[in-house]
């Protein structure tokens, strides 16, 4: 009995030993006074030459601001815009086509990239069109390499495809909430893996992001594309301070932020006051521009600069106010009766019409209400089987 007594007051001292040795260990060793005087002075230092660098930018931008950006040329360049078949994204490959430069369209619709491709082409550029979904990382992978092997490199990526809802929140069926993250953001990390390293191998490229003024501040019935698109603002920051960080400073990223765009298929309905909706054709000027110039980020109009500041500067009460008055409705229902008419004239127009009033009901059935379908539901039906969202 002694015996283990001795042996458990052994090892309880042991414990204590180790554990005592254990504390010391984590105690940090204080540092000499030489060593606080150096970290002191790094620190300092660090900071001067962060002021003095940035008022070298400062003083750099005012210049350009005074006399002008330098433009690069595209004409050597091979362009793959996502979502060409339509909208902004035909836009911007009809532009870079008469710059000389080799376009390459991706979108789901096949009809689409044959009319891309063909104004391209009649206008004297260059342009192939692909069918992929780039919501599928696979498909994007294998697009990638066939491009590779009959194209070449691409040089400039500009990531146009995306698609909205436009529906409140708890009316969205989770199929287009995830659509819209797939296609609005998780699109960028596919086609940026696919082509950055051959952009770094030639030490040369330009990642083109275009997101959106809601991937800077919320809209109601915009919930999941605001938050995508905040996603996609998040993506084109971080991605270019990991290429600097890097020292891959030759690879340049624009991130593009417009307001509402006209006659896209998106927002055409958008009630919108104070701010006017915006031209396509402006803003495909624009988007070439700040393309040419290297510009980090566009947006468009630029005087929203000003009321974006104001964002992080007033209490949310102004802000909420000014945002509910900025855009009364993203989404409204009057049109989308409308479109919905025209879509199930064209399928009487190419079906039966019991085949016809069936492909309309199974749509409607994924909502709540027949009435609340918006015109991002009807295009289900005009653009492929799988989508449900309107296409930019």
């Amino acid at each position: 009995m002694v015996e283990e007594n001795n042996n458990n007051r052994a090892s309880e001292n042991g414990h204590l030993a180790h554990g005592a040795q254990s504390a010391n260990a984590g105690k940090a060793t204080p540092l000499t006074f030489y060593e606080n005087l150096k970290s002191w002075v790094e620190a300092i230092a660090d900071v001067m030459m962060f002021i003095l660098c940035s008022i070298g930018f400062i003083l750099k931008d005012l210049y350009y601001i005074a006399f002008g950006y330098p433009e690069k040329e595209l004409n050597n360049d091979i362009a793959l815009v996502t979502g060409g078949g339509s909208g902004l994204g035909r836009l911007l490959s009809m532009r870079l086509g008469k710059m000389g430069t080799k376009v390459i369209v991706w979108d789901i619709n096949k009809q689409g990239i044959d009319e891309t491709v063909k104004m391209v082409q009649e206008a004297g550029g260059y342009c192939k069109g692909y069918v992929v979904d780039i919501s599928r990382k696979e498909e994007v992978y294998k697009a990638a390499e066939v491009l590779r092997h009959e194209v070449g490199d691409i040089s400039l990526l500009i990531n146009n495809a995306g698609v909205v809802s436009g529906m409140h929140l708890l009316n969205t069926p989770d199929h287009l909430i995830e659509r819209s993250f797939n296609v609005n953001v998780m699109a960028h990390f596919w086609t940026t893996k696919a082509f950055l390293p051959k952009m770094i191998e030639n030490q040369s490229g330009h990642i083109v992001t275009i997101a959106s003024l809601a991937g800077h501040v919320g809209i109601t019935k915009l919930v999941d594309y605001c938050a995508s698109k905040f996603a996609a603002v998040g993506f084109d920051e971080a991605l270019r301070l990991e290429l600097e960080v890097l020292g891959h400073t030759n690879i340049q990223t624009t991130c593009v932020c417009p307001f509402f765009i006209q006659q896209t298929g998106m927002f055409d309905d958008v009630n919108a006051r104070w701010v006017p909706t915006l031209n396509p054709n402006d803003v495909a000027d624009r988007v070439i521009t700040a393309i040419k110039k290297n510009e980090k980020i566009a947006i468009i109009p630029g005087y929203c600069k000003f009321l974006l500041s104001l964002k992080w500067t007033f209490p949310w009460g102004c802000v909420g106010g000014l945002l509910r008055r900025l855009v009364p409705d993203a989404s409204p229902h009057g049109i989308a009766q409308k479109s919905l008419l025209n879509v199930y004239k064209k399928l009487s127009a190419t079906a039966s019409p019991a085949t016809a009033v069936t492909s309309i009901t199974d749509i409607s059935s994924t909502f709540k209400e027949p009435a609340a379908l918006t015109k991002a539901g009807t295009l289900l039906i005009k653009r492929s089987p799988s989508l449900g969202e309107r296409v930019l």
